[in-house]
Formats: structure tokens, C-alpha cells, sequence
């Protein structure tokens, strides 16, 4: 059956009648599994380009109600867009420090990012004024993570700069200092007890309790030991993603190869590799880019947010690719070569550089030079 016609948002049609996006979201509690098949591209944001210069999206983030959705993009701007109407709601400029990695804080109206240039400080800020709040400064280099804690104001940063630091939004001074090997990613289980660190130049996963964070880690998944077998490229490097799933079950290694690593939570061993079916996107993996400012945007040195994730459920894992949406089912039955093959390929002809799903609802965007907003297709 033919997909509904997708709405175009551009500056140009910006009066232009728009789709209800509001009267086909479906909450989480949907089951997933029903409807995965039937995700079709709704909504696209297509940004007019300055100059002629291509403008690249470097991190997509929802807020925690779902409402909102932030990109962070490589023309040094923060965008922001109301999920319910489907429309695109704020511009947020930061010229002078550039934008990556931005975060919902638990309030839809602050945030936090990373910046490209000027300093490596993370800033604060109150998106009703474009206000700066706080800096957070102590990185000497290039972060690479941000990671807020599910349920409290405290999150984790890593950085190039061989350290992960603790924070809470109420103070500029980190609560918590660690010195690794390239700690390029981070991550919270879903309880908010654990936190998990990836070493790509390790080849580790560490996880440590926040609570005694200062002891070495409680346990350490050799990446290099568990999946050796299905993909001798990405082992010590390449990493674009590191994520738990919210049942606490699995957690996802996303690369920039041929697939991605989903490893048990409980002992780090490879439950399968997510083999992507079509061509993987262009970007560099994260620590590997380097792109700088006033040189001409390449994407393929452009580090993203990542371009893969779990739904909310914890049973899914989609994924971006050169063209079209992959969805893997962690549920589905592995042979002992743990290789396992998309259940299904959602299409679309855009690059899915950037992929991030929804918490609240059953909605996710996928993003390059433009956004995507998707939705369950009623008529499928």
C-alpha cells in the first residue's frame, strides 16, 4: 500500500497548509511490534542553505514529555521543533562557541551542549531567551559524550582529553573526575545506578556504580574478545553509539561498519551483530572526525549523536543508513554465526546520519541535512 504523502517544511512554504501530526501519535503503549513495519517519513524539515554551504545535522535529542525535538547543527545553530504540531518552533544561535551534542536537561526549557570552537567548555543555557546559565569548564579538548542522568540533574561528559567528568546542573565545578583510555562514550542504565564508559582504543565497555564511581569499574566487556568473530574493522575503533536499552537487558555498540554490537548488560557477551543491509552513512565515528572551523563542511568528517538506537520498549534497535531505515528485533532467534539481519527496511531516499526515537511516543526522526519526523502509517 502507497505511504501518505509526505509534508515539506520549508522557509519558502513556511505558510503552507501542514499535516496533523498530533492525531496520529500513539503513545508508548501501543505495542511496538504491531506497528514497526508501517513507520513512513511524515514530516520533513528542509532548511535553506546560506551561502550555498551545506548545513549538517550533528545531534538529535527529545525532550522528556516527548514535545519537543532539538538538533544541533554544523552552521553553529540549535534548532527546535514542537513534536504535537509538527512544526518547527525556535532558532537558537551560538556563532561565537559553535553547538554539538546538545541535551534536554528534566526541563524542557534549559539545555545543555558542547561546543565546536572558542574553548571545549559545555554550556548551559535557558532556551525561552537564549540565556546563558552556567558554563561547565574543565575539558581541555574536544568532548565527545554528553549523557544526562535519567532520573536527576546530574550528567557525564567524556572528552579527548583522556577524562570522563561528573557534573550537576547547579554547580560550574564537576562532582567527579576519572582519567581513562580515550573515553569517548558514555551512557546510563536506566535505573540511573550504573554508568557505562566506551574505549574504543580499549576496546572496553566499563561500568562503573555512580555511587562509587571513584573505585575501578565492577566489570569490563571486552569488545575485542566478544565480537572479534563478526567484524575484525570496528574493534579499536569506529564506535558512533553506546546505549542501554530501557528493560536494562542489552547495550548497544553502534559503529560506522558494516553493523553494530548488541551486548548483554549482565555479562558483556555478544548477543548478536546487527548487520546493516544497506550502505552505512558517511559520517566519521565519534573521536575520528576533524572537521574544524571556516573550512568547507565534509560530512564525512562530521561526528554525530549517532545513527542508531533502541525504541523505548527495548526490543528494537533502528538504525540509519546510506538511504532507507533499519530495524532490527533483538527478540529474533540468532544463529551461532550471531550474525542477525534487519526485520525490516523502512524506506526513504535521505541519509540517515542522525537517528534518535522518541520517549513518549511511538515517533522517531532521522536526520542529515534535513530532519525527518516518522510516524505509523494509520492506512499499512
Amino acid at each position: 500500500m502507497p505511504a501518505a504523502p509526505m509534508d515539506i517544511d520549508t522557509p519558502a512554504s513556511s505558510g503552507a497548509a501542514s499535516l496533523s501530526v498530533s492525531r496520529n501519535l500513539r503513545d508508548t503503549s501501543t505495542e511496538l511490534s504491531s506497528i514497526i513495519s508501517s513507520f513512513r517519513p511524515t514530516k520533513l524539515f528542509a532548511r535553506e542553505a546560506k551561502d550555498k554551504a551545506p548545513t549538517y545535522i550533528l545531534s538529535l535529542d527529545f525532550d522528556d514529555p516527548g514535545e519537543l525535538c532539538m538538533t544541533s547543527e554544523s552552521d553553529d545553530t540549535i534548532q527546535i521543533y514542537n513534536v504535537r504540531e509538527g512544526r518547527h518552533d525556535k532558532a537558537l544561535i551560538s556563532k561565537k562557541y559553535g553547538a554539538k551534542l546538545a541535551r534536554f536537561t528534566h526541563w524542557s526549557s534549559s539545555i545543555v551542549y558542547a561546543s565546536t570552537k572558542q574553548n571545549d567548555a559545555i554550556r548551559y543555557l535557558a532556551t525561552h531567551d537564549n540565556s546563558f546559565i552556567r558554563y561547565f569548564e574543565g575539558h581541555e579538548a574536544s568532548v565527545t559524550s554528553i549523557s544526562m542522568h535519567p532520573g536527576s540533574d546530574n550528567f557525564i561528559s567524556t572528552s579527548q582529553d583522556g577524562t570522563v567528568r561528573l557534573w550537576n546542573v547547579a554547580s560550574k565545578q564537576w562532582t567527579g573526575l576519572l582519567y581513562l583510555n580515550k573515553p569517548y562514550l558514555s551512557a546510563w542504565d536506566p535505573s540511573g545506578n550504573i554508568f557505562a564508559v566506551g574505549s574504543p582504543a580499549a576496546g572496553s565497555v566499563l561500568l562503573y556504580d555512580h555511587r562509587n564511581y571513584t573505585k575501578p569499574p565492577f566489570s569490563i566487556f571486552d569488545v575485542v574478545e566478544q565480537c572479534s568473530t563478526v567484524d575484525q574493522q570496528n574493534l579499536l575503533q569506529g564506535w558512533t553509539k553506546l546505549e542501554f536499552s530501557n528493560d536494562g537487558k542489552h547495550i548497544l555498540v553502534g559503529t560506522r561498519g558494516a553493523g553494530h554490537f548488541l551486548l548483554d548488560a549482565f555479562d558483556g557477551k555478544l548477543k548478536a551483530f546487527l548487520r546493516k543491509t544497506d550502505e552505512p552513512t558517511r559520517r566519521s565515528a565519534v573521536g575520528e572526525g576533524n572537521g574544524s572551523p571556516g573550512t568547507p563542511v565534509d560530512p564525512t568528517r562530521l561526528e554525530s549523536s549517532g545513527d542508531c538506537c533502541f525504541t523505548p520498549d527495548g526490543r528494537y534497535v533502528i538504525g540509519g543508513s546510506k538511504q532507507n531505515v533499519l530495524a532490527w528485533d533483538t527478540l529474533a532467534t540468532v544463529g551461532e554465526n550471531k550474525v542477525l539481519n534487519p526485520a525490516f527496511s523502512l524506506e526513504d531516499k535521505r541519509e540517515g546520519a542522525v537517528v534518535a526515537f522518541n520517549p513518549r511516543f511511538n515517533f522517531f526522526a532521522t536526520a542529515d541535512q534535513a530532519l525527518v519526523f516518522w510516524l505509523p502509517d494509520a492506512n499499512a
